[in-house]
């Protein structure tokens, strides 16, 4: 009976598209997905790193410094922007320390780094002191301050290699006695031709490492960090963790209250509604009231949790946590609608519902972080409203935004809330019809 038991259960497969989608179309995109996040380092898929530079010595070794950052291809770099408080028609200026700190804060980039004045005397000599530039970062994105740190420490070696070395040379004088005449005559020969060396390579230099850190050279500028945002918070990224989770399982909990319209159907419960004054457009306003109240609930819950056992910072921000939740859990509760209207059994809204949601949960940020991500599945994960979400939550508990700064997260998900009830409605027409 084997024969005949596998044959049967190859034909209920090979009849069940939902099921074949779980079992072969799911791995692929949770596959590609995740190789393209984790599976593109050192490629020009990998998300180049914004950057704000503000220099504050404007000598010739910092604008060296500045114009070798922006050579590396793995950073973003920025060195002007508009003032504070102007208008977008405004003309950019050179960025200062306030304006690279405020850009951070706003959340335009994840780190600036600020070259002092006299930052030269971090490279006369190579004990660590000296004075030091300063890393402005946000550290919800760990990643890009180490990278920016470790590709100051390599085009400090790239851009002014012969300052360098004499200045190696002054601390081994300093240290271990004067050189002979016969050395000296050597060094003066010797340093114009390593600045000229440098220039020629360093095109190809950038090109074939342009992802590269400090390559294992490291400590010629001193670098302190300073991070602009969270320093006085407890565990504040534990919203982040929060806002993700909170989402993702509001999405499948959405999509289980909407398929009681398919439980109507199979009872004839439906029918009945529907020769009712209520109506179909009556019967999903209430599904859809009923899902967002339970879903308001549910982050609620979760947020509560997080205060109690992870000292989560939740009521100085509730005005802005209000907002957020009740505009995220409508929208799920109207594409929990769609989702249901879509299918035709319980079983196949189990199936379709956990592809979907799965898939805009990774792409959209709840499973790992977007900058993560190549700038083109940022880009995608736009088109996701959990995105939107999320980073309407990150406004609110790591900017310390106020509501109306909210205004562009509210309005995309106000935008996806119409879009899906009137999906839904359109799509219920057929039991109408039926």
């Amino acid at each position: 009976m084997i024969p005949t038991l596998l044959w049967i259960y190859w034909t209920s497969l090979r009849r069940d598209r939902v099921a074949q989608a779980m079992t072969f179309l799911l791995p692929i995109i949770f596959f590609s997905i995740f190789a393209s996040v984790f599976g593109g380092r050192g490629r020009d898929t990998m998300s180049r790193v914004p950057v704000a530079v503000a220099d504050e010595s404007h000598s010739e070794m910092s604008r060296r410094l500045v114009r070798a950052l922006g050579r590396e291809k793995s950073l973003a770099l920025r060195t002007s922007a508009r003032p504070l408080g102007a208008p977008r028609e405004a003309a950019e200026v050179t960025i200062d320390r306030a304006r690279a700190e405020a850009m951070v804060k706003d959340g335009d980039l994840s780190v600036a780094l600020v070259l002092p004045a006299g930052i030269d005397t971090s490279l006369d000599r190579f004990d660590g002191r000296g004075q030091p530039s300063t890393m402005l970062s946000d550290p919800s994105d760990p990643i890009a301050p180490q990278m920016v740190a470790g590709l100051l420490q390599k085009v400090v070696m790239t851009a002014a290699p012969a300052t360098i070395a004499k200045n190696g040379i002054g601390a081994f004088e300093r240290y271990s006695g004067p050189l002979t005449p016969q050395q000296r005559k050597a060094m003066d020969t010797w340093l114009p031709m390593i600045d000229q060396e440098a220039a020629g390579a360093r095109d190809s230099a950038a090109s074939d490492s342009g992802h590269a850190g400090a390559g294992g050279f490291s400590g010629l500028v001193r670098v302190e960090s300073v991070e602009v945002l969270g320093q006085k918070k407890d565990n504040a990224l534990v919203s982040f963790y929060a806002a993700g989770i909170a989402v993702m399982f509001l999405l499948f909990s959405a999509s289980a209250g909407g398929g009681a319209l398919l439980d109507e159907v199979d009872s004839g419960t439906l029918d009945r509604v529907l020769t009712s004054s209520v109506g179909m457009t009556g019967l999903l306003a209430g599904k859809w009231l009923y899902i967002a109240l339970v879903g308001v609930l549910q982050i609620c819950v979760m947020f509560l949790w997080g205060r109690l056992a992870f000292r989560l910072d939740l009521f100085h921000h509730l005005p802005g946590f209000a907002v957020m939740t009740v505009v995220t859990a409508a929208t799920a509760a109207a594409f929990g609608l769609v989702l249901a209207t879509l299918c035709r059994t319980r079983q196949q809204l189990s199936g379709i519902s956990t592809i979907v949601i799965l898939s805009i949960s990774a792409v959209g940020g709840s499973m790992f972080p977007r900058f993560l991500m190549s700038q083109g599945m940022q880009k995608m994960g736009l088109f996701t409203f959990n995105a939107w979400a999320l980073d309407g939550y990150i406004k609110v508990f790591w900017r310390n935004a106020r509501v109306i700064d909210l205004a562009p997260q509210v309005g995309v998900l106000l935008a996806f809330l119409t879009a899906f009830l009137i999906v839904a409605r359109l799509m219920a027409r057929r039991w109408e019809r039926s």
